[in-house]
């Protein structure tokens, strides 16, 4: 058996703001924006680049339940964990495209690690892991 996730749905509050941010201050790659009209709602999927795993759904709002979740999906934990090959690369990229970062880096035993807000205040993990971790096979 073979199954992957293939999408993270993101609530967002604008699509447009979201893939401005997503693909000019991250360097995301827009993998379709196709309009549904039967939902009146835009299937937004991006993916950070060169990636070939999950894709994020940048999914709007639609309703007054979901608006309090903008910026809030995991409750002021970090809800997603960006991998690179080369953290002081993005580290630094991220600075100067305006990047908000909350933790500064840090050594952990897994490798590499820095903690960001996007456009809503979601909290993301930058993160290159050590060679030798389980993970770091997976991000290259």
């Amino acid at each position: 058996m073979i199954q992957s996730i293939v999408h993270i749905a993101l609530v967002v509050k604008d699509y447009d703001e979201a893939i401005e941010f997503y693909t000019k201050k991250l360097h995301f790659t827009l993998i379709e924006d196709t309009y549904q009209p039967k939902q009146d709602k835009r299937w937004v999927v991006v993916s950070p680049p060169n990636s070939a795993g999950t894709t994020i759904l940048l999914a709007r709002a639609s309703k007054p339940v979901q608006e309090p979740f903008i910026g809030n999906q995991a409750g002021g934990r970090v809800f997603l964990f960006l991998g690179t090959d080369d953290f002081w690369r993005d580290y630094n990229e991220m600075l100067s495209n305006g990047i908000e970062f909350v933790r500064d880096p840090q050594k952990q035993s897994y490798g590499i690690v820095a903690v960001f807000k996007d456009l809503y205040g979601n909290l993301w993990d930058l993160v290159q892991f050590e060679e030798n971790h389980p993970i770091a096979q997976r991000v290259k």
